[in-house]
């Protein structure tokens, strides 16, 4: 591809991708997620033609559908729940301990990448460009800082 006009298509499809989602950042990767899609069918055969930007635009449909369908799967709970003084005694007071002594007790790592994650609701790529981290590395510290969540729960008696 020309790379003037990868720019241009760039441009093109993540002014679609923006009217469709909400997050800016989102609309980044996913776009980003459509070039690499593109690289990735010219790399593995060499009678395909320079993607259009009708097969990009159909592409970028795909990926907005699949970052709609992940995000429904991991739900975010917002913070002010856990320390909400209305809720009843009892279980939700015993995970609201525990989940504080365990954010308060992993290392800031973790914990940046576990609330970023959890309560924030933001994506790898995103929490890895703000820590200046991989997101394989942002990945390892949110499933340990799971871990270390869960051990807090055990020890606590709760079912995580």
């Amino acid at each position: 591809m020309g790379e003037q006009l990868v720019r241009e298509q760039y441009r093109e499809v993540l002014r679609f991708v923006r009217r469709r989602v909400r997050s800016g950042e989102t609309a980044e990767e996913v776009t980003q997620e459509v070039f690499v899609d593109a690289a990735a069918t010219l790399a593995h055969s060499s009678t395909v033609a320079q993607p259009s930007l009708a097969w990009l635009y159909t592409v970028a449909r795909r990926r907005i559908v699949d970052e709609a369908r992940r995000r429904a799967r991991t739900p975010t709970v917002p913070l002010e729940l856990v320390d909400d003084p209305t809720q009843p005694d009892g279980y939700g007071e015993g995970v609201a301990r525990a989940l504080r002594a365990g954010l308060e007790s992993m290392p800031e790592g973790q914990r940046l990448v576990v609330t970023g994650r959890l309560l924030r609701g933001r994506g790898f790529a995103e929490l890895a460009r703000d820590f200046n981290l991989s997101e394989e590395a942002c990945r390892m510290r949110f499933m340990r800082g799971l871990q270390h969540l869960r051990s807090i729960f055990e020890e606590e008696g709760l079912q995580p």
